[in-house]
């Protein structure tokens, strides 16, 4: 445990921003596993709706610095392959 007052501080505001990563991560994941679901049912309504929502949290995620940008395009990417193979 540190004894400044500064690195106290720092702890907590670490800790903060893991919690808040860590929803905003689980977010963009929920919503990739919703559009799989959807693919895997083969309702091509309710996938173009899940693409939608899961392109949008994957950008949420790479502007808030929890995934590369390279990473973010390559997962959106392959989603859309995803679709246009249904």
């Amino acid at each position: 445990m540190p004894n400044i007052k500064s690195a106290i501080k720092r702890v907590s505001v670490i800790e903060t921003k893991t919690l808040k990563n860590n929803m905003l991560k689980s977010e963009y994941k929920t919503a990739v596993k919703k559009f799989e679901e959807a693919v895997t049912e083969g309702n091509k309504e309710k996938a173009t709706e899940a693409l939608k929502l899961a392109t949008k949290k994957i950008d949420g995620a790479c502007s808030k610095g929890i995934i590369k940008k390279n990473t973010a395009s390559r997962k959106k990417s392959n989603l859309a392959k995803k679709l246009n193979v249904m």
